[in-house]
């Protein structure tokens, strides 16, 4: 039987001579590519070669804000750079399931083996499965370097789980097929069409000894079966994935919220906590706000702020915290209330032009309202007066749409 061609190509970029051609590419150019093909081929280099050679140099340009050095290391496809996992993310993640006592994990639907190459650095063996001929060649040459990291060509649904097994899964987003001119293939939204479906993720979990399945951001909190530990998790204000964990001692919601500013990440944690109603009288506003990290909303855990800092939500569902003074958290942001003003242009035209100021931002939760079309409306001159700047904050409280003028506040 004649091999995939697309598996040959990636086998030879893994090593020999290819790997060498792709090692000493300079570093990528967008308006220098055709130039280097012709030049290289002119060198005499494979045609087909040269093109997929170019074609990791330009996904791994693409990859290094995501993955850092790191990328450089790695055979990629677009797909596969697309849902690949940052590798803080993945670590935390590899220390977790080890910390579960097994030994042994699969990895169904490896992708481009970025978590199994955690999985295999935490001391775990691994076995990492992908039905895509293609995408587990880049895998295999991406966990080379793991004696105890093995590839398998095979789908997620056919592989046996045992009952001293971890699991993890991360099911396909995107559908086969027509590519968009940046190379990406649609999306999918509905969980019945993920790959594996969640069908068989449940499955999975029902018989390993531990399950960890990473899923969109965007899950929705209502299908979130009993007994198990849902993680939304997020670095430096981006919110990255809903990890849905079996066999941890934990249940319920979290916000795992990572800061990237040293050697490692810093990561934090906030559960489910009690906490009182929101506003019912805008009166009831307090002198300061609090505004949770997305990854804390994605959660839906604004109301765990508020119990944190014995405050309220604004309104239900606002995404606001309202509070009698800052606590330092390291998942919300501190805004001192100036004014309240309701959500009308001509009002807060008004209030503006009688103090100066320097830029407005506008910032907006909870409210239909477009804020480039308030900004329109607002009628600010081309250049600012001077000034500090004017923080408008558009949402609501106690349910009345609402503008409040505030001051950032940095501990």
């Amino acid at each position: 039987m004649t091999a995939d061609p697309a598996v040959a190509l990636m086998d030879r970029l893994r090593d020999g001579p290819g790997a060498q051609l792709l090692s000493g590419l300079p570093p990528y150019e967008e308006s220098g590519a055709l130039a280097l093909m012709s030049r290289l081929r002119a060198q005499g280099h494979d045609a087909d070669l040269v093109s997929a050679a170019l074609t990791q140099a330009r996904l791994r340009a693409r990859a290094r804000p995501r993955l850092g050095a790191l990328a450089d290391e790695l055979l990629l496809t677009q797909d596969g750079l697309e849902q690949a996992t940052r590798p803080a993310v993945a670590a935390r993640r590899a220390r977790m399931v080890a910390g579960t006592g097994v030994e042994h994990v699969l990895d169904l639907g490896c992708g481009l083996g970025l978590d199994a190459r955690a999985l295999a650095e935490a001391g775990l063996a691994v076995t990492a499965v992908d039905s895509d001929p293609v995408v587990a060649a880049a895998a295999r040459a991406n966990l080379a370097p793991f004696d105890r990291a093995r590839v398998v060509v095979a789908d997620a649904a056919d592989v046996t789980v045992g009952p001293g097994d971890a699991a993890f899964l991360d099911p396909a987003r995107r559908t086969p097929g027509r590519a968009d001119v940046a190379g990406r293939t649609r999306r999918v939204h509905r969980l019945a069409d993920l790959s594996p479906p969640f069908g068989t993720v449940l499955d999975v979990a029902a018989r390993a000894r531990a399950t960890v399945a990473k899923l969109s951001p965007v899950f929705p909190r209502a299908q979130i079966p009993a007994d198990v530990c849902a993680e939304w998790v997020g670095l430096d204000g981006d919110v990255l994935e809903c990890a849905l964990w079996w066999g941890l001692d934990s249940t319920g919601r979290h916000a795992v919220v990572g800061h990237d500013a040293g050697p490692e990440v810093t990561w934090h944690e906030l559960g489910e906590l009690p906490h009182d109603e929101p506003l019912t009288r805008a009166d009831e506003l307090g002198p300061w706000l609090a505004e949770p990290d997305r990854t804390v909303l994605a959660a839906g855990l604004t109301g765990s702020v508020a119990a944190l800092v014995r405050g309220r939500e604004v309104s239900a569902g606002a995404g606001y915290v309202t509070a009698p003074a800052p606590v330092d958290l390291p998942f919300a942001r501190w805004y001192a209330v100036r004014e309240v003003l309701p959500l009308q242009a001509r009002t807060v035209r008004a209030w503006l032009r009688e103090r100066p100021h320097g830029a407005v931002t506008i910032k907006k939760r909870g409210v239909q309202v477009d804020p480039d079309a308030f900004r329109t409306e607002l009628r600010l001159p081309r250049k600012a007066r001077g000034g500090v700047e004017a923080v408008l904050v558009l949402t609501t409280v106690a349910g009345a749409p609402t503008v409040l003028m505030v001051d950032r506040h940095d501990p």
